[in-house]
């Protein structure tokens, strides 16, 4: 028997409704039950084969799911895809990769009052 990922979904559903209910208390009113299992799967069980998990071990899992823990997760997978330059066209990059440095006019030392 095989088993796929939409059907595991459709077995954790029932958890991940309660944990889309949770987070609402929170007002984390965004959040859908998809975002909540593509969070296990890409951090919870990364290093395990999932086809191979329990279904109460990840019911579990799911239900540990802090609002913290997943918008901490989210954060950090936003800011590593994010194309921070993509706004800037050849010549912005250029000129904030090789700045020009100005030349600096010195600054006149006032001689030393010899006050007794």
């Amino acid at each position: 028997m095989s088993v796929k990922y939409e059907d595991l979904f459709q077995l954790v559903q029932p958890a991940l409704k309660s944990k889309i209910h949770e987070f609402r208390l929170y007002n984390y009113n965004s959040i859908k039950e998809a975002d909540i299992w593509h969070y296990c799967i890409n951090k919870k069980w990364r290093k395990r084969d999932i086809l191979e998990m329990r279904v109460s071990e990840m019911v579990n899992d799911v239900l540990a799911v802090s609002p913290a823990q997943f918008m901490t997760h989210t954060q950090i997978e936003d800011f590593k895809t994010s194309n921070w330059f993509s706004e800037l066209n050849e010549g912005n990059l250029q000129a904030l990769l090789n700045p020009t440095v100005k030349s600096v006019k010195p600054v006149p030392v006032l001689p030393e009052s010899s006050e007794s």
